[in-house]
């Protein structure tokens, strides 16, 4: 099984359960990897053989700059989905994390598996 991923891509959206939250926009961070394999893009230097962590990218900051969840474990969900639905990702390993959010953590967040691995 060969993992193609995106770490570390911070996105600004409305996300929290408290008013002031509901009420600025904070940053989540998304580090994923998906179960993909290469082989057939790197024999054909084709593209469209493998998934393109760039449209992935694009796509995942509009959804996630449009949503407004009040728990980061919604937001998890509901990308997962996405990435299954829309990119034909058969299995992920998401993590989205909400920097600040405990101020004495460096970073809070949820970690998700879902599909079946290859």
């Amino acid at each position: 099984m060969d993992i193609v991923y995106i770490q570390d891509l911070g996105i600004e959206t409305v996300i929290g359960v408290y008013d002031w939250e509901r009420e600025c926009r904070q940053t989540v961070r998304l580090s994923l990897e998906m179960a993909s394999d290469i082989r057939a893009a790197a024999a054909q230097e084709d593209l469209s053989q493998t998934l393109d962590y760039h449209a992935i990218a694009e796509r995942l900051s509009a959804f996630v700059q449009a949503s407004e969840f009040q728990l980061i474990e919604t937001l998890a969900e509901e990308v997962a989905a996405l990435l299954m639905r829309e990119f034909g990702v058969r299995w992920l390993r998401l993590q989205v994390s909400k920097p600040g959010a405990v101020p004495a953590a460096r970073d809070v967040g949820v970690r998700i598996e879902r599909g079946e691995k290859p």
